[in-house]
């Protein structure tokens, strides 16, 4: 099995930047997706990713969340909770496709399609070195860290 590299795609941004993944080569990148903003889980997820945005920093890495809301969306939950890493709106799904991570749910009964709760890091060449997929919320966040400082 090849290496899975990040995907050269780019997408629109908070702040009306436009990021591509395979741009941040040279530093550590961490992708997490998460189904929607402003939704219990995917709040504590980022408020983790926040609080811990400094550590990452540290460990020479660049963290970015990504969803199907619109950037306007991103915006608002973006200020709302001060975070301090850019939001990447894949309303067309190309970048949950090339990860992926859409996945048949079961909500209230009924079979949607939506976002699984995925991470994934990349080291500084690009290459992926871990994936979580069908991610619970606590202590997840520490647990990237980790990983992400002994690369």
């Amino acid at each position: 099995m090849t290496q899975m590299l990040a995907p050269d795609l780019s997408l629109p941004a908070t702040g009306g930047a436009s990021i591509s993944l395979a741009a941040q080569q040279g530093k550590k990148l961490v992708v997490y997706f998460y189904p929607k903003d402003n939704t219990p889980g995917c709040t504590t997820e980022g408020i983790d990713f926040a609080r811990l945005h400094p550590d990452f920093v540290a460990a020479g890495a660049v963290v970015f969340g990504v969803s199907r809301d619109s950037v306007k969306s991103h915006d608002g939950f973006k200020c709302k909770f001060e975070f301090p890493f850019e939001l990447l709106a894949d309303e067309d799904e190309q970048l949950c496709d090339a990860f992926g991570v859409m996945k048949l749910k079961n909500m209230y009964g009924k079979q949607v399609r939506g976002i699984e709760r995925s991470t994934f890091v990349f080291d500084a060449a690009g290459k992926l070195a871990r994936e979580w997929r069908g991610v619970k919320v606590d202590g997840h966040v520490q647990e990237v860290l980790e990983f992400t400082r002994s690369l």
